[in-house]
């Protein structure tokens, strides 16, 4: 995926994406660093989500843009046992692979193109007493960052590389790239989406979790 969106000339980031107020947020990272986990809960909260580990960014009118994906999210059974009680709450993705999917309906799925409004760039779990929190990313290290959270990234010559580096540095100088330092404790991600929603700047009414791994 991450290369036909190449050759359409969309940048993929290695990112989920929430939908907050009419704006777009992404939540970038490696593996396992949490983004699908962090998707997962914001749509129990009724959130309603882009896209899950590849985010397509469309460049339009001075303003990037994130693409819908697919209805789903895909999660390691310890992130389902975390997020829902136990490890086999979600539907398995195939019977041969552990991993499970969470599927979103039309009120936790946002089929249409939203403008990004943040980016948040997912560090180190840890014990502290101050996490979950946000810091503060000056614009170097943000597209330093977001170069190495592009994907098939391996592909591009010397011009390619050029062409990216420019578009990631508008990316960062027009839209607010901040870290998110999330704690080690599953307990506390309902604070996580407290605090990214907040972060956000999008005022919205607080609700309750949704038991999204209930039959439909």
């Amino acid at each position: 995926m991450g290369f036909t969106l190449r050759r359409r000339g969309i940048i993929p980031l290695h990112a989920g994406a929430a939908c907050i107020g009419t704006s777009a947020i992404l939540f970038c990272g490696a593996i396992e660093a949490g983004k699908s986990t962090t998707a997962a809960a914001l749509a129990s909260r009724g959130i309603p989500i882009l896209s899950d580990d590849i985010a397509a960014l469309r460049e339009a009118g001075g303003r990037f843009h994130v693409e819908p994906g697919y209805p789903w999210i895909c999660l390691w059974p310890d992130a389902v046992r975390n997020l829902f009680g136990k490890r086999d709450a979600l539907p398995q993705l195939t019977p041969a692979w552990e991993k499970r999917y969470m599927a979103l309906d039309s009120g936790s799925f946002e089929p249409v193109s939203r403008p990004l409004g943040a980016i948040y760039l997912l560090g180190p779990r840890t014990n502290e007493a101050s996490a979950p929190r946000v810091e503060g990313m000056k614009a170097r290290e943000a597209v330093l960052e977001l170069v190495q959270n592009t994907y098939m990234n391996w592909l591009l010559d010397r011009h390619q590389r050029a062409a990216e580096l420019d578009i990631l540095s508008r990316l960062a100088s027009g839209v607010p790239v901040r870290r998110l330092i999330p704690h080690t404790d599953p307990a506390r991600i309902d604070l996580l989406c407290e605090l990214i929603v907040r972060d956000s700047g999008t005022p919205i009414a607080r609700q309750g979790f949704v038991d999204m791994a209930s039959p439909r």
